[in-house]
């Protein structure tokens, strides 16, 4: 599938919960984590935030129409992904490696010397998923304030088995 990636614009916020929604029915398939189907996206107002950041890129199909998103915020000398979602229809298309790819780059050439995220350790779409990617399990002392804290958040909302994970990146050198 030929794909484009390109930044949100304000007028597509409110599209863009729907298709966390769709991405999350692929939970369904983990009883223990079946509910995740039916629980709280990101609003089209977060997604106005990160958008008037500079930090939420869509994949979009021919016609224009999103198909993904990523979003993110600034921590540090790190991009943190927020959230990553490919609409349950197009999942398994090399999509959310794409975007992320995408991403990569742009982080690289502002100068970040890492992509962060917390996912699930043992869903196969999720950690597993990153670590091809390059990801690696960040744990105790090298998780840094930021992640400690996330993770603490994430559990405190119910979301157990999640891990941190960190990609290094080489800033470009003008």
């Amino acid at each position: 599938m030929a794909a484009v990636f390109r930044l949100a614009r304000p007028e597509e916020a409110a599209q863009l919960p729907p298709i966390e929604q769709s991405a999350a029915q692929a939970f369904l398939a983990i009883r223990q984590l079946a509910w995740l189907a039916g629980h709280g996206v990101l609003s089209a107002a977060d997604h106005l935030q990160f958008i008037a950041a500079g930090l939420d890129w869509l994949v979009v199909d021919v016609e224009d129409k999103p198909l993904g998103f990523l979003c993110a915020s600034v921590q540090g000398a790190a991009l943190h992904i927020e959230e990553l979602a490919i609409s349950h229809e197009h999942q398994g298309h090399g999509l959310g490696r794409q975007l992320i790819g995408h991403v990569q780059a742009w982080a690289q050439a502002q100068g970040f010397t890492a992509l962060t995220l917390t996912t699930f350790a043992e869903v196969p779409w999720n950690a597993p998923f990153y670590a091809r990617l390059g990801f690696e399990a960040v744990e105790g002392p090298a998780l840094g304030d930021f992640l400690q804290r996330q993770l603490a958040y994430e559990a405190s909302r119910g979301l157990q088995g999640r891990c941190a994970m960190r990609l290094l990146i080489s800033p470009v050198v003008r």
